[in-house]
């Protein structure tokens, strides 16, 4: 999941993943690095030209050591202030190095006195920010190296290569490491999440499917006022036919699954419903396509139920890319202005409830439009999620022309 880093950014992983072994790896080394100052500083500690101060310096990167382990243990203090810290913790430790160590010597090419230690903020920067940042770690150290030694030397050339040699390959290595833990997790969640649907579909096959099958076969035998019933199951059931077939799409993968809005809207073709569609996806998040489709049918119902007879009615989708729109138009007998909200005060609240309640629980604006004689057109506009919504009335319930 993602770490506290920028969103997006590969390198972000947390918990028990990649990343995290790294940093346990980065605290095995600044140990073993502090291990090696103290072994050499014991050893060495008579030539110094401070052994004290060298000692104090030790002490400081001992400290520094436990407190840079514990904080970084921690993803959300793995920012910029704790990484500038700690470069500038470690600089003072190697210019400490022109105080203990003598500067002819160092000039010489003498080794400074956090050796190897020296590399624990460029390992860090590599794996918190990356390669680039990592390489304007080393070029710090770098400076700071060739200062107290005046620039005479091979040694601080070679000092140079080795941190950056250490910053761009752990950044690499991290950035493709955590890539593929991430697309390993992505896998397993579209492999869960196939087996899901497979086993709905099992389900819904012996189940639901067949009901609905049933329901059509028996309206078609009644005929009457059940056809009507009859043909609400055969959208249905093609419905949830193509959600079986197709399944919904996780493009980001993030598993937030979307769905196709046209696979939805097809089934809802018939001899007098004609629906029409952009040549490319729809894709809306599965429950927001969900209560679309809803609010469609519920306006083909009002139109088979209140048009007339004869009537045809038209569903066009259209994908603005921030806002989909849905359009349901007749060429019925249409109603006067203040019929719905004489529906809604007698209690009838289908239009409220299915198609305005839906529309604004999705933020988004539902317009219907009609007068006596010239049909109604009913307009659903949505607002693709983390888009701002529409500024305007959640819901405009009714004008006319």
């Amino acid at each position: 999941m993602p770490g506290p880093n920028t969103a997006g950014d590969p390198r972000t992983v947390d918990g028990v993943g990649v990343e995290s072994s790294l940093w346990r790896a980065i605290a095995v080394f600044r140990a073993g690095a502090l291990a090696y100052v103290v072994y050499l500083t014991a050893r060495a500690s008579g030539d110094f030209e401070r052994p004290v101060l060298a000692w104090v310096a030790v002490a400081g990167m001992g400290a520094w050591t436990a407190f840079a382990t514990w904080v970084y243990a921690a993803p959300a203090r793995r920012g910029w202030p704790m990484l500038a810290a700690d470069l500038a913790v470690t600089g003072a430790m190697l210019y400490a190095s022109r105080y203990v160590i003598d500067p002819v010597v160092l000039a010489q090419g003498a080794s400074t006195l956090p050796m190897a230690w020296t590399a624990s903020p460029v390992l860090a920067v590599a794996v918190a920010k990356g390669r680039r940042y990592a390489a304007s770690a080393a070029l710090v150290l770098f400076g700071i190296d060739g200062l107290i030694r005046g620039w005479t030397n091979d040694v601080v050339v070679n000092g140079l290569v080795l941190l950056l040699l250490a910053g761009l390959v752990i950044g690499y290595l991290n950035t493709i490491a955590v890539t593929a833990e991430r697309r390993m997790r992505q896998a397993a969640q579209l492999e869960a999440a196939t087996r899901e649907r497979d086993r709905l579909a099992r389900t819904i096959h012996d189940s639901v499917l067949q009901g609905l099958a049933l329901i059509q076969r028996r309206a078609a035998e009644l005929g009457g006022s059940a056809t009507e019933l009859g043909r609400l199951a055969s959208e249905q059931g093609a419905v949830l036919r193509t959600l079986v077939v197709t399944g919904p799409i996780d493009r980001a993968g993030t598993g937030a699954f979307e769905v196709d809005l046209r696979a939805l809207l097809e089934p809802c073709g018939s001899p007098v419903v004609t629906v029409a569609v952009p040549a490319t996806i729809v894709p809306l998040p599965l429950g927001m396509a969900g209560e679309i489709k809803a609010a469609v049918v519920a306006a083909l119902a009002n139109v088979s139920a209140h048009a007339g007879p004869g009537a045809r009615a038209y569903v066009l989708i259209e994908d603005e890319g921030d806002t989909v729109t849905v359009t349901v138009r007749d060429d019925g007998a249409g109603m006067a202005t203040d019929r719905l909200a004489e529906a809604e005060a007698a209690g009838r609240l289908g239009v409220a409830q299915s198609i305005l309640g839906r529309i604004r629980d999705l933020a988004g604006t539902a317009t219907i439009t009609s007068r006596p004689g010239a049909g109604t057109e009913v307009e659903l506009r949505v607002p693709r999620p983390g888009m701002v919504p529409d500024q305007r009335s959640a819901i405009a319930p009714h004008r006319t022309r």
